[in-house]
């Protein structure tokens, strides 16, 4: 074979596998674009579902952190309840110190030394009374009010001897106490029905 031949042949291969490797392109790119609508509806599906898993984790989120700021202004407020009634228990133990005191103060002295001791008596009342009033607690003023069962106790009821006295407190048997705007202690009362 001659040097020309051959070169000639060697192009005419080279044409051949071009024009091979041409339609094997075409083929592909027919094939890929019909597998490319396909494959683009995958990516759209699965672009879908992370964008609503992203959906709820945000969800998630926010809700968890509007927990933590629910449960923060819980306690705050639980906090802020217990500095306010801190001494509620101490007054309550007080109180029945204090009737004492009152219940020694109404008897009745003859003699200089027993008045001398009434005076006592009443000088640690009063500091008492001035201590609890510092502090927030103050008595109820039950006498001849309204009968409310928020701050009265009745423990007794006797017939009223006029319309208007109806429903209210004709006797006191053991004075109440409010603590800031809470019931320390209701009173014990008579009412009139």
């Amino acid at each position: 074979m001659s040097k020309e031949k051959y070169a000639s042949e060697k192009d005419l291969n080279k044409d051949q596998t071009k024009a091979e490797e041409k339609k094997s392109d075409t083929k592909a790119n027919t094939t890929d674009k019909s597998k490319k609508p396909e494959t683009s509806k995958k990516l759209e599906t699965e672009l879908a579902k992370i964008k609503e898993e992203q959906k709820e984790l945000e969800d998630k989120y926010l809700r968890s952190q509007a927990e933590m700021q629910n449960m923060q202004n819980r306690y705050n407020n639980e906090r802020a309840q217990l500095i306010k009634y801190e001494s509620q228990s101490l007054a309550k133990d007080i109180l029945p110190a204090m009737d004492n005191l009152e219940r020694a103060l109404e008897t009745k002295v003859d003699d200089e030394a027993s008045r001398q001791l009434k005076k006592g008596v009443q000088m640690t009342l009063d500091a008492l009374v001035k201590a609890m009033k510092d502090h927030g607690i103050s008595e109820i003023d039950a006498e001849k009010a309204q009968f409310d069962p928020n701050l009265h106790q009745a423990v007794q009821t006797v017939a009223a001897e006029s319309d208007g006295q109806k429903d209210h407190v004709v006797q006191v048997l053991q004075k109440g106490y409010l603590y800031k705007d809470r019931t320390l202690r209701p009173a014990m009362v008579v009412v009139a029905q």
